[in-house]
């Protein structure tokens, strides 16, 4: 399943889980509506807020169980006609899939050409810092530089989004606790980033993180050690490389961060990027007011923002 966050246009709704399925957006909760009338659960049905949340931030932290219905709902959906629970693409704003999740853990110089062109030595163990829920824009959004720095850069990265609670996870078991894979582009302020020796201050400005345009299940994706992943600047390819380059890979990193803290469901990850950042190229290209950056990552799709000077 491609899982996305969306509203309808025009309309002050909040926002919804829906799913993709033949270029329509199909609304979760309400395919679940009907799975449970075909079950002849009409009490159920009238009461899904208590068992099958719409609220995107709701249905991505409620866990597993959750999932195992929605997969049951997309199932039977795509047998049947959609008609009053779809909408065209047009109709609809999508937004980042997760709005405010409880955590977003990043790691730094996780691929080694990137780190040999920031010019610092290959980590040891995975560099890792935090981003805010300000920070996080949708597919649809603009990435908004403020004027604060001057040197804002992009990165692609896959970012991993955590399915069940997950604490003291052996790595053999990790891809287990995976609810399913989205792009992230960890947006950085350079100047501001390394003006002291914590990232943070570089990393989380407002309205600055897309990430989307969906979360695509890990049934779906299977395997993440070996995505082609890259990056766009105005049609210009920066970064191009593949998830088998990770210094630390997937498994390694749920194990590592679930014996330091507990990782809970709707929690995102961003497991680094590639070689190709702005700040490295000579002379550095920083993002400029109107540059438009593309994502790509494969099995998941491709995400594209436009850079506003707010």
């Amino acid at each position: 399943m491609k899982l996305i966050s969306y509203k309808i246009k025009g309309k002050p709704s909040p926002l919804r889980v829906g799913f993709m399925l033949n270029e329509k957006v199909i609304d979760l909760q309400e395919a679940y509506r009907q799975l449970l009338l075909s079950k002849q659960e009409k009490d159920l049905a009238n009461n899904l807020q208590n068992i099958f949340p719409a609220d995107p931030t709701q249905f991505f932290t409620a866990g597993n169980d959750v999932f195992d219905k929605a997969r049951e709902a997309y199932t039977l959906v795509k047998r049947h006609n959609t008609e009053g629970i779809s909408f065209d693409v047009e109709e609809v704003y999508v937004s980042t899939p997760i709005p405010s999740p409880s955590k977003i853990i990043c790691v730094g110089k996780n691929y080694a050409e990137h780190a040999a062109e920031m010019q610092s030595d290959v980590p040891d163990f995975p560099v890792l810092f935090s981003k805010f829920s300000n920070a996080l824009v949708g597919p649809e959004d603009a990435i908004e530089k403020s004027d604060v720095t001057q040197k804002l850069d992009y990165e692609v990265e896959l970012a991993v989004v955590i399915g069940k609670e997950a604490s003291h996870v052996k790595r053999e078991d990790a891809l287990g606790y995976i609810a399913g894979y989205t792009i992230g582009n960890d947006i950085s302020a350079r100047d501001l980033q390394k003006r002291t020796p914590q990232w943070l201050q570089g990393k989380t400005l407002d309205n600055s993180t897309p990430v989307g345009p969906w979360i695509v299940t890990a049934d779906e994706v299977g395997d993440p050690s070996n995505l082609s992943i890259r990056s766009l600047v105005n049609g210009e390819e920066r970064q191009s490389s593949t998830t088998d380059q990770l210094i630390f890979d997937i498994p390694f990193l749920i194990e590592f961060i679930s014996n330091l803290i507990t990782l809970k469901p709707g929690d995102l990850i961003l497991t680094g990027t590639p070689n190709g950042v702005g700040v490295a190229m000579k002379p550095p290209q920083f993002l400029q007011d109107g540059d438009v950056v593309t994502l790509e990552i494969e099995k998941i799709g491709q995400m594209e923002n436009k850079v506003v000077e707010r």
